[in-house]
């Protein structure tokens, strides 16, 4: 699977593409050292096979490169962010 980023000044999305279908999680950025991750989207065709937990790890491996924080308003993205406690470094 792979995962792309795309970046505008106001947010943007982490894009992942398997099985010639597309998987999205976005995000605003609030300021330049926090984002709010605020919406996961995986077709039903990629249900199962470990999409959104990979969106959700790139995300976390992203802002500790980065040196930001995430504020999770997404269902999908909160219930990860509990069920990994060590994501707490990047997690608000």
């Amino acid at each position: 699977m792979q995962i792309t980023e795309e970046n505008l000044s106001s947010g943007g999305r982490y894009v992942a593409n398997l099985d010639g279908a597309e998987a999205e999680m976005t995000f605003s950025r609030a300021s330049p050292q926090l984002i709010i991750i605020d919406h996961t989207g995986v077709p039903d065709s990629l249900r199962g096979k470990g999409v959104g937990q990979a969106l959700a790890l790139h995300a976390v491996q992203a802002a500790r490169r980065g040196g930001w924080k995430i504020i999770p308003l997404c269902p999908f993205f909160k219930a990860q962010a509990q069920r990994n406690p060590d994501w707490r470094d990047v997690v608000s």
